[in-house]
């Protein structure tokens, strides 16, 4: 049987049934999921991913459960042939489908074709939700293939997932938060202050008091916080981000001596996709809070050397503002581009055309 899914409340369901790739979560996948809400008493969201795919099942079905806190979501992988002209494909597909049920289901909301054949396996109503995606058009396909162009569709905790972080760092007033600003502003995205610097202003005893370790562990933590938050809010894939962990851990050499090991490791398990040293041949500007020009050159050197002992593409860049953004714009880009790589989901690699089935949407 199938239900309209029209104007108007339409046919109430005990138990109705959403799922799909969420490669990633967009706009038409929770046009679907509101859908199947607003018509039924419960809905479970099951998330089918396969093997190949880089973005994690958990992470697709936390996205899901923020966004849609009332349904019932789960996950599993579903490695079945993609062949949906083959009963032995849907065979094996269903043996995930209704392993995931903790109870029947009446109603199987989709929008591609697929659906019907599902329902019938299941005893259930189709309800075919914005057929052609008119209301909504997008796919898991063409925004794996373009983010950018339609980061409008994605939800704000998928964005802050894709987005990836240039990182500006560098020895005292070697204009890192200037050029991590008027790069942001170049390339039409945010960018995320020095919370250290926030810090040093407020800490009991200013600059003249000792600095604990602690101190750093805390300010990471604010660091990230910053970070998390703004990515969220981005306009495009990209967040510029003026110092990071690594850039932390540096600094506790020169405040209170060798980093914790547990420091350089949250660096190593937070990394961006490219890092940017300022040079240090500009005039020292000393602003109240900086300790001296004599530190300076000393403190540059040190960040080449951990720069180039880990595992991230780094640049150094140097002269006017104007000029080190146009220097490390091709660098960027490339960066970028390079974090915005999905891998292919099963069936595109298995079939450029054919049948398309219960994971269609992408």
């Amino acid at each position: 049987m199938v239900a309209s899914a029209g104007p108007g409340p339409g046919p109430r369901f005990e138990h109705g049934l959403v799922l799909g790739k969420f490669y990633p979560l967009h706009v038409g996948h929770q046009h679907l999921v509101r859908t199947a809400l607003q018509r039924c008493r419960r809905v479970t969201v099951q998330v089918l991913g396969s093997s190949v795919e880089s973005i994690p099942l958990e992470v697709r079905a936390d996205w899901l459960r923020e966004e849609h806190p009332t349904a019932h979501v789960v996950a599993a992988i579903d490695d079945a042939p993609v062949d949906y002209d083959s009963d032995d494909a849907w065979a094996e597909h269903m043996v995930v489908i209704e392993g995931l049920l903790d109870a029947p289901v009446d109603a199987v909301f989709t929008s591609d074709e697929y659906g019907s054949e599902l329902a019938d396996r299941l005893g259930a109503s189709w309800v075919q939700v914005d057929p052609g995606r008119v209301l909504h058009p997008v796919s898991g396909t063409a925004v794996r293939a373009d983010p950018a162009a339609l980061w409008w569709a994605l939800a704000p905790a998928v964005r802050a997932w894709l987005t990836p972080r240039v990182v500006v760092l560098g020895a005292e007033s070697t204009g890192s938060t200037t050029l991590a600003e008027a790069l942001a502003d170049r390339l039409g995205t945010a960018w995320v202050p020095e919370y250290g610097r926030l810090h040093s202003e407020v800490r009991e005893g200013g600059l003249d008091a000792p600095w604990r370790s602690d101190e750093f562990d805390l300010i990471v933590d604010r660091q990230i916080g910053w970070e998390d938050a703004a990515r969220r809010l981005v306009p495009r894939p990209l967040l510029v981000c003026d110092t990071d962990v690594l850039a932390t851990a540096v600094w506790h050499e020169r405040y209170v001596g060798p980093a914790p090991a547990a420091l350089w490791a949250r660096a190593a398990a937070h990394p961006p996709v490219l890092y940017v040293l300022t040079g240090d041949e500009i005039p020292f500007v000393d602003d109240g809070l900086r300790d001296g020009e004599h530190l300076r050159h000393d403190m540059h050197r040190r960040f080449r050397e951990v720069l180039d002992g880990q595992s991230v593409p780094w640049t150094e860049v140097r002269g006017s503002v104007a000029e080190r953004v146009e220097a490390v714009l091709p660098a960027v880009e490339e960066a970028v581009a390079g974090a915005l790589r999905f891998a292919l989901p099963l069936e595109q690699r298995e079939q450029a055309d054919g049948p398309r089935g219960p994971s269609a949407r992408g």
